[in-house]
């Protein structure tokens, strides 16, 4: 189920941060001093409007005609059951209803994703100053971790039925178990896969939080490059 995110705990984290004040035992990439130096305002602020940034990028860039499908790196491919289908179906001249069935599973996470942006942008608000100092001094996609760890579940929900909606519009669904259907006849599936419509919400989610990620590397990496002063400053202590 997606791609699990606990880099570590960040609790645990922040005990040795304390006790470790003035040595060399702050995380690889930041310093206490750096940190500390920061009030608990704006480095909560700061990481909000981080993953606000985030958020709103990938839904714009995902959340429009071909947001995945044109993108090789995000679309959605068949599932892997399927996928072993999909050469032997090639073979005997089914290419097309192939094609057809990643068209429509990627133009409905296309629609799907833009719903997610509230969520996204709102989902942060319960992060807590050990939570914000933990991501701070963790690795290159903490916060995105923490991200996906606080509103998995919540967008999964919001998305299934999204999702299912525009699957029934489009037909997706028999689209999918025909398809099935043709490749357990051809012993090439098997009983027991996900429905299309988890499928390709899951897969949905799993390209958004890599968008959202993709974001954040770049924000730690070159902070001054952000346009926040605000995030400058949050990001910018941590390397120094």
């Amino acid at each position: 189920m997606g791609l699990a995110a606990q880099a570590f705990d960040y609790k645990d984290a922040l005990k040795v941060l304390d006790k470790n004040k003035g040595t060399t035992a702050t995380p690889a990439g930041a310093t206490g001093a750096g940190v500390d130096s920061l009030t608990s305002t704006e480095m909560t602020s700061g990481l909000k409007e981080a993953l606000g940034r985030g958020a709103e990028v990938a839904v714009a860039q995902l959340g429009q005609k071909d947001g995945f499908f044109g993108n090789d790196a995000l679309k959605i491919p068949l599932p892997p059951t399927l996928q072993k289908a999909e050469k032997v179906m090639r073979a005997v001249g089914m290419g097309k209803q192939a094609d057809d069935l990643v068209l429509s599973m990627n133009r409905a996470a296309e629609a799907a994703v833009p719903e997610a942006k509230t969520l996204l942008v709102n989902a942060v608000k319960g992060m807590s100053v050990e939570d914000a100092k933990g991501i701070l001094t963790g690795g290159e996609t903490s916060a995105t971790d923490f991200f996906r760890k606080k509103t998995e579940a919540t967008l999964t929900k919001r998305f299934l039925p999204i999702v299912k909606t525009n699957t029934d519009k489009s037909g997706l669904a028999q689209q999918y178990n025909s398809y099935a259907g043709m490749a357990s006849r051809f012993g090439v599936s098997k009983k027991g896969q996900a429905t299309v419509e988890e499928y390709v919400t899951q897969q949905s989610l799993d390209r958004l939080y890599k968008v959202v990620g993709e974001q954040e590397r770049a924000i730690r990496a070159n902070p001054l490059q952000s346009g926040s002063n605000l995030i400058k400053k949050v990001f910018g202590a941590v390397k120094k």
